[in-house]
Order: C-alpha cells, then structure tokens, then sequence
C-alpha cells in the first residue's frame, strides 16, 4: 500500500491569542500583544496615542 500523506490546511502558523489586562478584549494589535495592554487601558502613557483636537466654529446663538 502506498502512504497517503496530508498537506497543511495552511502556510501561516496560528498566532496566540492575546487579552488585554484591564479589559479583557482580545488584542490585535502587535504593540498592544507585546504590552498585554489594549489603547485605552495601558497604563503607560508614553505608549498611548496622541490626541487629535480639532478647533471647531461656535454654533449660532451661543
């Protein structure tokens, strides 16, 4: 009998899934996989996003 071998499902190895420490939520994120840590929950504020503020024009009346 000749052997049958099967070929992979696929190339790419399964990565680890990885939750955020504080929250819970499953990171995507490389940085954030590395830290342990989502955007809004690390600690750390040298690694958070900056903020974008934007100037807005006073509504009418006000």
């Amino acid at each position: 009998m000749a052997e049958q071998q099967q070929e992979a499902l696929s190339e790419q190895p399964r990565r680890r899934r990885v939750w955020c420490r504080g929250c819970r939520r499953e990171l995507t994120d490389r940085e954030a996989r590395l830290r342990g840590w989502g955007r809004e929950c690390d600690p750390d504020q040298r690694t958070r996003h900056d903020r974008h503020d934007v100037d807005q024009e006073q509504l009418p009346g006000f």
